[in-house]
């Protein structure tokens, strides 16, 4: 299947598997991810936190992390699910921009499918190539642990999988096998979550073992996934 006829079924999936592609204008004000990455992160993380409106950034940080990797995580996934591929992400060429008053938004001029696996191709373009750079930098900016970070990308790994499942049920190549095997013992993700666990308010449902923090922000609150929910006794 061509990637073009792949990046039609993603956007009518939702606007977190959309991607716009071919040549930007001019004056978009694109930049490439590895910028943000670097230079751009604290100015982008201080604009999430003042939209937020807190001034823990630690808290802006995370926020903004789950957020990126919801958003590669939905184009990986999607694109195995529906097309039977995982689109490569490469952070050097794909652009990003944050407009006033909307979400991030992300341009791809170029665009083309990995040969892997899913499971490994998506391990490696956005686990690997893209929050493998990221990562290292929350941490050393804003302290957050290895068991967040990780856990963020677990929970926007099955968030992906969940919109798949009520917004493209039929889709030719079921999603959950590459999830599974990520969050499997021997899977990158391993440790991150609990799947299927009983909770009295949720039912069953997939616990991650980590909190992205987000109930410390102003009106904030505890997401379906946190560990908190279930007052476990694993720390954050």
């Amino acid at each position: 299947m061509p990637v073009s006829a792949i990046l039609d079924r993603l956007a009518a999936v939702g606007p977190y598997f959309a991607l716009a592609h071919g040549t930007p204008p001019a004056d978009s004000g694109l930049r490439p991810l590895t910028e943000l990455y670097g230079e751009l992160l604290a100015p982008y993380v201080a604009e999430v936190a003042r939209r937020m409106g807190t001034r823990d950034l630690r808290v802006a940080a995370s926020t903004a992390h789950l957020g990126l990797a919801s958003r590669l995580c939905s184009l990986a996934l999607g694109s195995a699910a529906l097309g039977g591929r995982v689109l490569d992400l490469p952070p050097d060429r794909l652009l990003w921009r944050h407009p006033p008053g909307e979400s991030l938004q992300l341009w791809l001029p170029e665009t083309a499918l990995r040969h892997e696996p899913p499971p490994r191709a998506l391990a490696a373009t956005v686990l690997e190539a893209n929050l493998g750079v990221l990562d290292p930098a929350l941490r050393a900016g804003y302290g957050l642990s290895p068991q967040i970070l990780r856990g963020n990308a677990a929970s926007a790994l099955v968030g992906a999988l969940r919109v798949l499942m009520n917004r493209a049920p039929g889709a030719p190549y079921p999603p959950g096998g590459t999830v599974g095997e990520l969050l499997g013992d021997d899977g990158p993700l391993a440790g991150t979550a609990a799947l299927f666990v009983h909770d009295d308010e949720l039912g069953t449902a997939f616990v991650r073992r980590s909190c992205c923090l987000y109930y410390r922000a102003p009106g904030g609150g505890l997401c379906g996934d946190c560990v908190l929910r279930t007052r476990r006794s694993e720390r954050v």
